[in-house]
């Protein structure tokens, strides 16, 4: 079973994010390359979630814009 994927870590940079094993950036234990994984926010920014693959549609209104 896949762990959870935390929506905002306190500290993303120190974890690589490119598969389940979460490892340190600098020791590296799933030979994805060379360099860590990122975490969305940190490319992204921390508004990541409200617009991405499983962003859920805001409200329309019936009102015009003044």
């Amino acid at each position: 079973m896949a762990k959870k994927f935390p929506i905002k870590p306190a500290n993303p940079e120190r974890i690589c994010w490119g598969c389940d094993k979460y490892c340190p950036a600098d020791s590296l234990q799933c030979g994805n390359g060379s360099i860590a994984t990122p975490h969305p926010s940190e490319l992204f920014g921390d508004d990541w979630l409200d617009w991405g693959l499983d962003a859920k549609p805001k409200p329309e209104t019936d009102e015009a814009p003044a």
